[in-house]
C-alpha cells in the first residue's frame, strides 16, 4: 500500500504536462484532459481511502528518493499518509473535480481558457504534494507551486489593472509564509541534526528530549510555523489579502480561497502539532490569534457590499475558530470543521453570481424590515466606531504598508545614486576582495573574519532593496537580484568552509535563469525602446512566447523547484550556525525581497493594461 503513494503525485503531474501541449483553440480537449485527470484521481483516491480504512488505517510513510546528500545533510523526498492527509485528500479531490466540471462551461470562449485549466492542474499538483509531504522540504515544494499558481489565477484577467496589482499583493504575503518555512527548516536542521520527518515527530521521547535542551530554538521554530500558517490562512495581521484574491475567476476563488488553499495553514498546524503541543505559550498564542481574527473578520464580513468579499471574510472567521480547535487539541473536530467550511464556501462562491442577480430582482418586490441584532444594544458611539472600523477593514492594508513595505521602499529609494556602472565597478573589486579573504583566512584577523559574513549578506540585502524600489530601469533591477544571490553565497561560504560544489549547486540555477531573463528584457527593450517599472506595460499581449520564457526565468531566479537553486537555498541555510541570527535574518529578508522584486518586474513589464494606445483598454476590475 505504501508503494503507491507517489502515483498520487505522478497522475496530476502527467495531466499538467499534457495540458501544456494542447493548442489553445481546442477547448474541448483542454477541458476533457483536466476533467479526466482530476476525475480519475478522485476515483483512485476514494478507492484507496476505502481500502485503507478497511485494512486498519495505519500510518504510511515512504522515503521516495534522495535529491542531494553530503556529510551531515540529506535532501530527500518523503511521502506520508494518515487521517489528516486522508481528510484533505477526500475534500480536495472532490471539490477540485466539482470546480473543473463547473469551469468547463463557466469559462466557455474565454480568452484565457487554456491558461486557466493549466493553472488549475498546476494548483492541484501543488496541493497533492503538500498534503502527502512527509517532511518540511517536500512540503515546501508543494507550498511554492501553490504560491505561483495562486498568482497566475488572481492575475488571470491580465489586461486589467487591479487583478494584476492584487496578484502581486497576495504573492508578497505568500512570500512571508515561504520565508517562515525556510527558517523553520533551518532551525529544524540544528535542532534534530537531520532532515526530520513527520513520522519521527510522533516519537514523544525523541521530541521531548531535544526540546528540553533547546527550548528557545523550539519556541522560535514553532513561531515560524505559526507565521507561515497565518499568512497562508489569512489570519491577523495578514487577513486583508484574501478578499483581494477574489479578482480571479469565480471557480478559482472557490477552489483556492474558499476551500483548499486557504485551509493549508490549518494543515501545517495539524501536521506539526506533536512538536508544539507541550509548548503552552505557543498554544495560547495560536488560540488568541484565532479568536481575535474570528471576532474582527466577522464584523468586517457583516458590512461588505461585495458578496465575494463577504464570503472571504466569513471563511477567515471560521478558520480562526479552527485555529482555536487545533490549539485546544481537538484535531478530529478541526478536520470535520475544515471539511464543512470548505464545502460551504465552495458552494457559496459558485452560486454567488446567480444569488446576486436574484437578490437585485427580489428587493423590488419583497421588503424585509431590519432585524434586531446584538449591535443594537451597544452605545451609539461604540456601535458607530465599530462600524467605521469594519468599513475600513480595521486598516489592515494600511498597517501592512506602513510597517512592512513602506520602510523597505524608503530604504531602497535612499540608494537612487546607484547606477549599473557604479554597481558593477563596486561589485567586481569588492567581491574579489571577499574571495581573497575566503581562500586566505589565515592572513585575515579573526575579528574581521567573524564580521565578513554579516557584512556581505548586508551588501546583498542593500542590492535587493534597491532592486525592489527601482522605478525606472528593469534591466538594472534584474542585475541587482542576481548580484544579491552571489553576495549570499559568498557570505555563507565563510561558515564551515562551504564547499565550492555546494556553491555551484546554489548558483547554477541563478546564473542560467539570470542570463535567460536578461536576454528577454534586452529583447523587449530593443523592440519597445522603454521598459521602465513605473507603470504596467502589458507586453504579454504582443509577446506571449517571451512572456512565458521570462516567467520561467523568474521562477528559477526566485528559487522555485525547477532548478538546483531550490536545493541550494536549503543547503546554504544548513551552514548558517544556530547563533548567527543576524546572518539568518539578512539572508531570509533577502529571499523575501528578491522574490517580490522578481514578480514585480514580471508584472510591470508583461501584465496589466497595454501601454500602447491603439489597444483596447480593459476595465480596472472584474
Amino acid at each position: 500500500m505504501t508503494s503507491i503513494l507517489h502515483y498520487f503525485i505522478l497522475l496530476p503531474l502527467a495531466g499538467f504536462l499534457i495540458s501544456l501541449l494542447i493548442p489553445e483553440k481546442k477547448e474541448s480537449l483542454i477541458s476533457w484532459t483536466a476533467f479526466s485527470v482530476v476525475g480519475l484521481h478522485m476515483v483512485c483516491a476514494f478507492i484507496f481511502l476505502v481500502y485503507w480504512l478497511l485494512h486498519g488505517h495505519s500510518i504510511l510513510n515512504q522515503k521516495d528518493f534522495v535529491v542531494f546528500q553530503t556529510n551531515g545533510y540529506e535532501f530527500f523526498i518523503d511521502f506520508y499518509f494518515d487521517k489528516i492527509t486522508a481528510s484533505y485528500l477526500f475534500v480536495g479531490s472532490f471539490l477540485t473535480f466539482l470546480v473543473t466540471v463547473y469551469s468547463r462551461y463557466y469559462l466557455h470562449r474565454e480568452e484565457g481558457y487554456k491558461r486557466f485549466f493549466n493553472a488549475i492542474l498546476f494548483f492541484y499538483l501543488g496541493y497533492i504534494i503538500t498534503i502527502f509531504s512527509g517532511n518540511l522540504e517536500t512540503l515546501f515544494i508543494g507550498w511554492e507551486v501553490l504560491g505561483i499558481s495562486s498568482f497566475l489565477l488572481i492575475a488571470f484577467y491580465r489586461d486589467r489593472y487591479l487583478p494584476v496589482k492584487n496578484a502581486v499583493k497576495v504573492f508578497s504575503i505568500y512570500r512571508i509564509g515561504d520565508i517562515g518555512l525556510i527558517i523553520a527548516m533551518w532551525l529544524s536542521h540544528h535542532l534534530w541534526h537531520e532532515n526530520i520527518t513527520f513520522l519521527r515527530l510522533s516519537n514523544y521521547e525523541f521530541v521531548h528530549e531535544h526540546i528540553q535542551s533547546h527550548s528557545f530554538i523550539g519556541a522560535f521554530l514553532s513561531l515560524m510555523i505559526l507565521i507561515s500558517a497565518s499568512a497562508k490562512s489569512a489570519q491577523l495581521p495578514f487577513s486583508s489579502w484574501l478578499p483581494r484574491a477574489m479578482e480571479g475567476p469565480t471557480p478559482s476563488s472557490a477552489i483556492f480561497y474558499g476551500s483548499l488553499s486557504v485551509h493549508l495553514g490549518v494543515f501545517i498546524l495539524l501536521r506539526t502539532y506533536l512538536f508544539w503541543e507541550h509548548q503552552t505559550s505557543i498554544r495560547i498564542l495560536i488560540a488568541v490569534l484565532g479568536l481575535t481574527t474570528a471576532i474582527i473578520t466577522t464584523g468586517i464580513a457583516r458590512v461588505q457590499s461585495s458578496v465575494k468579499s463577504q464570503i472571504a471574510y466569513a471563511s477567515i472567521a471560521q478558520i480562526g475558530l479552527i485555529f482555536i480547535e487545533v490549539a485546544a487539541g481537538f484535531g478530529n473536530l478541526a478536520l470535520f470543521h475544515f471539511a464543512g467550511n470548505a464545502f460551504l464556501r465552495t458552494y457559496q462562491l459558485l452560486v454567488s453570481p446567480s444569488v446576486v442577480s436574484y437578490l437585485i430582482r427580489e428587493q423590488f418586490y419583497n421588503f424585509t424590515p431590519h432585524e434586531h441584532t446584538v449591535e443594537d444594544s451597544f452605545p451609539a458611539k461604540l456601535k458607530n466606531t465599530l462600524y467605521i472600523l469594519c468599513i475600513k477593514e480595521w486598516n489592515l492594508d494600511s498597517i501592512m504598508y506602513r510597517f512592512l513595505w513602506n520602510p523597505l521602499k524608503w530604504a531602497g529609494k535612499k540608494m537612487d545614486f546607484l547606477t549599473v556602472q557604479r554597481v558593477v565597478i563596486f561589485f567586481i573589486p569588492t567581491y574579489l576582495i571577499g574571495l581573497y579573504c575566503l581562500y586566505n583566512e589565515d592572513t585575515v584577523p579573526a575579528r574581521v573574519l567573524a564580521t565578513l559574513p554579516i557584512l556581505f549578506s548586508l551588501i546583498g540585502l542593500v542590492m535587493v532593496l534597491k532592486s525592489f524600489a527601482e522605478r525606472k530601469r528593469a534591466v538594472m533591477s534584474w542585475i541587482l537580484i542576481i548580484m544579491n544571490h552571489f553576495w549570499i553565497a559568498l557570505a555563507v561560504s565563510f561558515n564551515e568552509h562551504f564547499k565550492s560544489t555546494q556553491t555551484f549547486i546554489y548558483l547554477s540555477g541563478i546564473v542560467v535563469s539570470g542570463f535567460v531573463g536578461y536576454v528577454c528584457l534586452r529583447r523587449i527593450k530593443s523592440l519597445e525602446n522603454s521598459i521602465d517599472l513605473d507603470r504596467f506595460h502589458g507586453h504579454s499581449y504582443e509577446y506571449p512566447k517571451i512572456t512565458f520564457i521570462f516567467l520561467l526565468a523568474c521562477l528559477g531566479l526566485s528559487g522555485f523547484p525547477i532548478t538546483p537553486t531550490f536545493v541550494g537555498e536549503d543547503l546554504i541555510f544548513t551552514h548558517i550556525h544556530e547563533d548567527q541570527f543576524m546572518l539568518a535574518f539578512f539572508t531570509a529578508l533577502s529571499f523575501i525581497i528578491d522574490g517580490l522584486a522578481v514578480i514585480r518586474i514580471f508584472a510591470r513589464v508583461f501584465l496589466g493594461p497595454h501601454v500602447k494606445t491603439y489597444h483596447e483598454i480593459a476595465y480596472r476590475s472584474s
